[in-house]
């Protein structure tokens, strides 16, 4: 074999490798949030409610957020993209998204019909993303204000929320209880 096949081999060797090394990041698809994550929203808080209760879920997620909100848009890019965190959520509870600066008519669990805005107004929220977990029975259970960027917090959020662990000790005491025993 001469120097220059050894060479070719080489480097086709070295191609090869690193082809090899990169598919695991080339097999991570990512889903579009709107379609993968949050369930289609008609408006009527009741009624995901009761989808919630027929498709055998622990409750009902709503996240509030608005199109120029900079951590919504990463929790978007980095999170709620994931299968892993779609298929979760979506086996586990109701997710829908609200848009506190949009129009669109909300029905709340009272029956009250008013804009998004109105709506978001009405339930204090404050900052965006913010995350509220509701019980089967329409009680708001847990409120989470803000993004969290690593999809395996998010996924423990989750979990805490739909133990009820949330009735026994803040989040970050559960996330730091977690990680002490994983």
């Amino acid at each position: 074999m001469t120097v220059t096949r050894v060479m070719r081999t080489l480097a086709r060797l070295v191609v090869l490798v690193a082809g090899i090394a990169l598919l695991p990041a080339a097999l991570a698809v990512e889903r579009d949030p709107d379609s993968h994550f949050f369930m289609p929203f008609l408006g009527d808080l009741r009624d995901e409610l009761g989808e919630a209760r027929t498709d055998g879920r622990k409750g009902l997620l709503v996240m509030y957020h608005f199109e120029e909100c900079p951590s919504c848009q990463r929790m978007r890019r980095e999170v709620l993209n994931r299968p892993e965190v779609q298929d979760w959520y979506r086996r586990t509870f109701r997710p829908i998204a609200i848009d506190i600066r949009g129009a669109q008519p909300i029905t709340d669990l009272n029956g009250k019909t008013q804009s998004e805005r109105a709506y978001g107004r009405a339930v204090k929220i404050r900052g965006t993303p913010t995350f509220d977990f509701y019980a089967l029975d329409g009680a708001r259970v847990y409120r989470h204000v803000g993004g969290l960027f690593e999809p395996a917090d998010f996924l423990l959020l989750g979990r805490f929320v739909a133990i009820g662990a949330y009735n026994r000790q803040s989040f970050e005491d559960f996330r730091q209880a977690t990680q002490k025993g994983s």
